[in-house]
């Protein structure tokens, strides 16, 4: 007896759903154009993300010592740099070496033959944990006497740090606001099914149906239709990820910044997607029920 009680809150759900055809195609139809919406911008998000990880590891601060101090006590600067907290690793670069570096950049190395080493200085080149703290940690790096400049890509840094920030802003605004539109749409589309069929379910308290009941087929279609819309928006914003993530990579920008592939971000899209379908999906039917329960 449950099993078929059960079989007929889903066939009804389902029979909801063709009924009001026009009305569902428009829910799952605003479903996947909010999710691919909310998906596109929260990858994005993600990626940049990456890329200031990825900054993290390669950009680095130099802090040039002061010519004064000998080979030894420019090494000895190495654990009082090293002590400062947002410092990842450090590199001892003596002037030598700095030259041999520099003149590798040239093709004709025979100009640079007559310079001397002294001309350099030594160096330490330093990489952060956090590349926000950048600043930061280049002004307690300039207070350690014997340190005379410190060269950090300030300007890049920020700029990472200030689009992170505004795409991750616009991705939580954008969830709620077309959370909120989908579930408005979802629980219209159900209320067109409950109106329609008011007097059935007046009649249905009437004879002691439990508010349960009445609810359940109605709560279905909405699951029924975020799962629909979800399950093609996860399709659509993986084709559009792979056509856009192949462009970037085959263009210029290709060289510069790395695209995480879909296959590794696919199952958190996937359940994240199916979540928000059936949270929407659920509730717009929960909405769209109430007040016709009230008999």
């Amino acid at each position: 007896m449950r099993l078929n009680k059960i079989g007929y809150l889903i066939k009804e759900g389902f029979v909801s759903i063709f009924a009001h055809g026009f009305m569902s195609f428009a829910s799952v139809t605003i479903i996947i154009a909010c999710l691919i919406i909310m998906g596109s911008f929260s990858l994005l998000a993600v990626n940049i993300d990456k890329l200031i990880v990825d900054l993290e590891q390669e950009n680095e601060i130099v802090a040039f010592i002061d010519e004064a101090l000998s080979d030894e006590d420019a090494m000895s600067l190495e654990p009082r740099i090293v002590s400062i907290s947002n410092i990842s690793s450090v590199k001892f670069v003596a002037r030598e070496q700095a030259m041999d570096s520099f003149v590798s950049d040239y093709e004709n190395k025979e100009l640079f033959e007559d310079i001397d080493p002294t001309v350099f200085r030594h160096r330490y080149v330093i990489y952060l944990e956090d590349i926000t703290l950048m600043e930061q940690t280049k002004k307690e790096l300039e207070k350690i006497t014997g340190i005379a400049r410190v060269k950090a890509h300030l300007e890049i840094a920020k700029g990472f740090i200030t689009v992170r920030n505004m795409v991750s802003a616009i991705s939580l605004i954008l969830v709620v606001i077309l959370l909120t539109i989908s579930i408005f749409i979802m629980a219209n589309t159900i209320k067109l099914t409950t109106f329609g069929r008011r007097e059935e379910i007046a009649i249905m308290k009437m004879v002691g149906a439990s508010n349960s009941f009445i609810r359940c087929p109605f709560v279905v279609e909405g699951l029924i239709l975020g799962l629909v819309g979800s399950g093609l928006a996860f399709l659509i914003q993986w084709g559009i990820y792979t056509l856009v993530s192949d462009k970037v990579m085959a263009s210029i920008a290709g060289n510069i910044v790395s695209v995480i592939p879909f296959t590794v971000l696919m199952y958190p899209v996937l359940i994240v997607f199916a979540g928000i379908g059936i949270l929407v999906g659920a509730f717009g039917g929960i909405i769209a029920i109430r007040n016709f329960l009230k008999v």
